[in-house]
C-alpha cells in the first residue's frame, strides 16, 4: 500500500529535497548574518582595547598636552567640515543627474552617461587626491583670493587666501566629486523603479513632467535617496588618501580658504606608519571615534529611512 501512495506522489522526494534546501539556505543565511555582528564587534573591541592606554594617560602626555578630547575634537570638526562640503555639493548634483537621466534624457544619452557615471566610482581615491592637489588645488587659487578680499567678512572667506589651494574646501570639493557617482548611482536606480501606473495617473490628470516627478517619482524615491547620502557620507568620513594630499593640515580655523584643519582619516593615514607607543594608541583611539561617528550616522539613516518608508508612496 505504501509502495502504491509513493507511486502515486512524484513530487514527494523533491519536495523533501526543497525543504532541505531551504534549511540549509536559512542556516547559512543566519551564519552570515551572525557572522557580521561578531566581525563588527570584533573590530569595536580591539579598538577599545588598543585605545585604553590614551584615556588613561596623563593629559600632558596626549600630543597638544591638553588630554585627548581636546586632541580629537578639532579633528572631529575638520571631518564634519569637509564631509558637509561634499554634501552640500553633491547632493543635488547627484539627484538631478540622476533625473535626467531616468526621466528626461533620451537613451541614445542615458545609457553612455550612466556608464560614465558607474565608471567614476572605480577610480582609486589616490586619483583624486593627485587630481585634486596638482589641478583643481592651483586653480581655484584666484577664486579663494577674490572671496578672502570681497567677501573676507564672513568668517568662512576669512583670508589671507592660501597660495597653494590646499584648503579645506578644496578638500570637501574633491570628496564631492567622489561620493557624487554612490548618490547619482543609487538615484537613478530608484528613480526608474516608480510605479509606472502612478507617473501615468499624474501625466493623466494634466500634471506636467516635474509635477508628476514630484508628486510621484520623490515621494517613492525619497528613502533611497535618503540612503544613497548616507552611503556617501560614510565615504566621505572615511577618506584618507584624498583629504590628505589635497588638504595643507594645520590648527583648526573657521576660513575655508586658508591652509589649516585637519580629518581623523587623513591625520590617521599621514601618522600612523611612524607612530608607537602611546602615539599609536591615540591614533587607535581616533579611529575609535571615527568608528562611532560612522555608526551613529547609519543609525541616524535607518531612523529616516523607517519613518518616511510609511509614507514613501510606494504602498
Amino acid at each position: 500500500m505504501s509502495t502504491t501512495l509513493s507511486a502515486r506522489r512524484p513530487g514527494t522526494s523533491s519536495s523533501a529535497g526543497g525543504r532541505a534546501g531551504d534549511a540549509v539556505f536559512s542556516g547559512l543565511s543566519l551564519a552570515a548574518g551572525i557572522l557580521i555582528f561578531a566581525v563588527l564587534a570584533a573590530v569595536a573591541l580591539f579598538l577599545l582595547l588598543q585605545a585604553l592606554p590614551t584615556f588613561t594617560a596623563p593629559a600632558a602626555e596626549i600630543t597638544g598636552g591638553a588630554g585627548f578630547f581636546s586632541y580629537i575634537g578639532p579633528l572631529v570638526v575638520g571631518t564634519l567640515i569637509a564631509s558637509v562640503i561634499a554634501l552640500l555639493i553633491a547632493t543635488p548634483v547627484g539627484i538631478l543627474v540622476a533625473l535626467y537621466i531616468s526621466h528626461y534624457a533620451p537613451a541614445r544619452i542615458s545609457t553612455p552617461v550612466g556608464y560614465v557615471i558607474d565608471l567614476l566610482a572605480a577610480i582609486p581615491s589616490v586619483i583624486y587626491g593627485a587630481w585634486g592637489a596638482t589641478v583643481l588645488a592651483p586653480a581655484l587659487v584666484p577664486l579663494y583670493t577674490w572671496l578672502s578680499e570681497h567677501a573676507g567678512f564672513i568668517p568662512f572667506f576669512t583670508g589671507p587666501a592660501s597660495q597653494t589651494g590646499k584648503t579645506m574646501l578644496t578638500a570637501g570639493i574633491v570628496l564631492a566629486i567622489m561620493i557624487l557617482p554612490i548618490i547619482t548611482s543609487m538615484s537613478r536606480e530608484i528613480f526608474s523603479q516608480t510605479p509606472k501606473l502612478h507617473e501615468e495617473a499624474a501625466l493623466a490628470l494634466g500634471a506636467t513632467r516635474w509635477e508628476m516627478i514630484r508628486v510621484s517619482v520623490l515621494p517613492f524615491a525619497r528613502p533611497g535617496i535618503v540612503s544613497s547620502i548616507m552611503l556617501a557620507l560614510g565615504r566621505a568620513l572615511g577618506e584618507t588618501m584624498a583629504v590628505a594630499l589635497v588638504l595643507s593640515s594645520g590648527p583648526m580655523i573657521a576660513s575655508l580658504v586658508k591652509s589649516g584643519n585637519q580629518t581623523i582619516a587623513a591625520e590617521i593615514a599621514l601618522n600612523f606608519p611612524e607612530a608607537y607607543g602611546l602615539r599609536l594608541s591615540e591614533l587607535i583611539a581616533a579611529g575609535l571615534v571615527l568608528f562611532l561617528i560612522t555608526l551613529v550616522v547609519n543609525m541616524i539613516a535607518r531612523a529616516i529611512i523607517a519613518r518616511y518608508k510609511e509614507f514613501s508612496g510606494a504602498n
